[in-house]
């Protein structure tokens, strides 16, 4: 497992939280995902072998948010 942190523009709620957690939870091979408003950053451990930071930050820009 790895463990990356993208830090992301335009979330302005927990609805915008939900959305993003939702989306990169769908992705095979996270298994675990947690995103702060406050910090606005996602922090996520994955399984390299199954998923990738490109497969996350199309997913986040896909949610309608900016990956920085």
């Amino acid at each position: 497992m790895e463990t990356i942190q993208l830090n992301i523009e335009g979330m302005t709620c927990n609805g915008c939280v939900n959305s993003v957690t939702n989306v990169l939870q769908k992705i095979p091979g996270v298994n675990s995902a947690e995103v702060s408003l406050e910090q606005k950053r996602a922090t996520l451990i994955y399984n390299p072998a199954q998923s990738n930071p490109d497969q996350f930050k199309a997913a986040i820009e896909d949610a309608g948010f900016d990956v920085v």
